[in-house]
């Protein structure tokens, strides 16, 4: 390893790190897990440079004395003491030239642990409009490590840091890095001399003018007020999960138009008979069920980045602190239920920047009670086919109140459940202590270079599970073939027709028949595959599926079973993807019992109450 030398991107969250890796990396960057954790590494080499020299972005942490997964895997990493990773030979220390005194206190621990190091002063543009002065040489001087100026939202100064990486790199040749141990990390001055470093420096080397309001200051009393902001945010995000679901519509129609086509075009050109059935209902369905969700995914994602980098996510997250205490969670949990809406996957994945574990496990176990917008088809179809499109009250749609009262049923639901595991457990108390990075206009880059590599992500990661799964259940509704002469539907006399039939009298107290029961095999690789599966098995065809298969349904179920069937999947964890990855996030095998259990109990309970009490009062 002598010839590789590897540079660590270090600094606090919000600093403008991950700019500063896009910059200096370019579109060359990989994104995996560190091995042995689920906490997601970048990496690649700084373009312009030797092919020996790699960097390597890590979590954003205020200290080496951490509380959270992502805190953690930062400082075992800056130590050596990740299995399966090699050392940093060099630090880059990202601060916040508008917020010096925070970024300082980790640059001063790093410097007591003897590795080479330079400081990338990040937006000293915003520093310089607030009227903060800053010496950049005597800081320099005082630390004893290079201290570059940048601005990463405008490239402003990354051919300098490049420069500075490039010298650094030289010095560093035929040198081994060692692995620091917890003793030698330990072994850093108090809290209270520390501060009192901090503050000689900053004393000695920076400016900083009489406080006075700006607009910063008086857009936050509107948007952190009790009230106002509130009300804020309930526009805000009743923006963002309309663009999710009428914005993505034209291009998730275009993306099942083409997946539809290619089936077409494959089942014309290939001749009847097995490999035509797979790779038209097995592999191009199971590609096309995961890729149509593609566009939800980056229309959250691009609102979630689009709030992160202007600042208001953090704000959000203050907001919600005190209500979602009130259920045992805390304000950290907002974000990874929020983007459960879209999907519960990155939901899961997103909650290891909660550093409670007993609060991240919970917000694991109720992110999927978020309606993810794969029930949308589920219940579009139900809704259609049962709920008359009446106006009531004289404004509002029934059909409209009817899946409104769907999501409403699962927040309430996710709150009841966190209350009931809160009161199995006593915690260490973890207040909500979140920096409140500065309002600045989101880069375009930055969210290009975030939706791509979370794009990326969810492809590899969700898309393989989907397919796999997806090929098993073809299989499973495609053999044994029918006997000669059968008159009904192939799946019937399937291996999943057995099942069906064989699951049928454990749903018979909701009013489930056994075609029913087999649309929830399919629908276990993805929630809206049971619309496809209900119309195979009632032998739906022709131009308008969707809409034959409504009136199939009006005809056959009846009003107390339909509403069982919504009520099942608001619950049911009918998404193995989701399975898999609490399993992976959790790394543990009760847990992912647990959850499973405890859902597939719920929709069980809930299903059967809302049949038996619908068929009471409707007959």
């Amino acid at each position: 390893m002598s010839d590789f030398i590897r540079f660590a991107l270090v600094g606090n969250p919000n600093c403008g790190k991950t700019s500063i890796f896009n910059h200096l990396t370019g579109a060359r960057a990989k994104v995996a897990n560190y091995p042995g954790v689920t906490v997601e590494r970048r990496l690649g080499p700084i373009t312009g440079i030797s092919e020996n020299v790699e960097l390597v972005d890590l979590p954003g942490t205020y200290s080496l004395h951490v509380s959270s997964l992502d805190e953690k895997v930062a400082r075992d990493m800056i130590l050596g003491q990740l299995a399966g990773e090699a050392p940093p030979d060099v630090l880059v220390a990202v601060v916040d030239a508008t917020n010096l005194r925070l970024g300082l206190r980790l640059v001063l621990e790093l410097e007591k642990l003897g590795r080479p190091m330079m400081l990338a002063l990040n937006q000293v543009d915003a520093a310089k409009r607030r009227g903060i002065k800053i010496d950049t040489e005597g800081l320099a001087a005082a630390i004893g490590i290079p201290v570059i100026e940048t601005v990463a939202l405008r490239r402003q100064g990354i051919a300098a840091l490049k420069d500075a990486i490039a010298q650094a790199a030289e010095l560093h040749k035929g040198r081994t890095t060692q692995v620091i141990s917890d003793d030698q990390a330990q072994r850093t001055e108090s809290v209270e001399s520390l501060y009192h470093r901090i503050e000689g420096l900053m004393n000695a080397n920076v400016e900083i003018p009489a406080d006075r309001t700006n607009w910063q200051d008086r857009l936050d009393r509107l948007v952190m007020h009790p009230v106002a902001g509130m009300a804020l945010l309930f526009v805000v995000l009743l923006t963002v999960f309309q663009a999710v679901f009428a914005w993505a519509t034209p291009a998730v129609d275009l993306i099942d138009g083409g997946f539809t086509g290619l089936g077409e075009l494959v089942a014309t050109t290939l001749p009847d008979g097995i490999l035509k059935n797979f790779i038209v209902d097995g592999l191009i369905a199971g590609v096309g069920g995961v890729v149509v969700f593609l566009p939800q995914i980056i229309i959250l994602f691009f609102f979630i980045l689009l709030m992160e980098d202007s600042g208001y996510l953090t704000r959000a997250a203050f907001l919600l602190d005190r209500p979602m205490r009130g259920v045992g969670l805390s304000g950290r949990s907002f974000i990874p239920l929020l983007s459960s809406f879209a999907c519960a996957v990155p939901g899961i994945m997103s909650t290891r920047t909660v550093p409670d574990p007993r609060e991240r496990a919970i917000a694991i176990m109720v992110a999927p009670l978020m309606t993810c917008s794969a029930r949308l088809p589920v219940y579009t179809l139900i809704i259609a086919a049962f709920i008359p499109n009446d106006t009531v009250f004289g404004f509002f749609n029934l059909q409209g109140l009817t899946l409104f009262a769907l999501y409403i049923a699962g927040i309430v639901s996710a709150a009841l459940v966190a209350w009931v595991l809160r009161l199995r457990n006593t915690r260490e108390e973890y207040p909500l202590l979140l920096e409140l990075p500065a309002f600045r206009w989101p880069s375009a880059y930055h969210l290009f270079m975030g939706l791509r590599e979370r794009t990326w992500v969810f492809l590899r990661r969700v898309g393989t599970i989907i397919l796999a799964l997806s090929v098993v259940l073809w299989a499973l509704s495609t053999f044994p073939a029918p006997p000669v002469g059968a008159v009904g539907p192939a799946i019937e006399y399937s291996f999943a027709g057995q099942i069906g039939r064989f699951m049928q009298p454990l749903f018979e107290p909701m009013g489930f028949t056994w075609q029913m029961c087999i649309a929830l095999i399919p629908a276990m690789a993805a929630r809206e595959v049971a619309v496809s599966a209900l119309a195979t098995v009632y032998a739906v065809g022709g131009d308008s599926v969707e809409m034959a298969l409504g009136q199939t349904l009006g005809s056959s179920w009846g009003l107390p079973v339909a509403l069982a069937y919504l009520a099942w999947f608001v619950y049911a964890p009918q998404c193995l993807a989701t399975i898999a990855v609490v399993r992976r996030e959790t790394n543990s095998a009760a847990a992912t019992t647990f959850f499973t259990v405890y859902l597939f109990g719920l929709a069980y309970l809930a299903a059967v109450l809302t049949y038996q009490i619908a068929t009471a009062l409707l007959g």
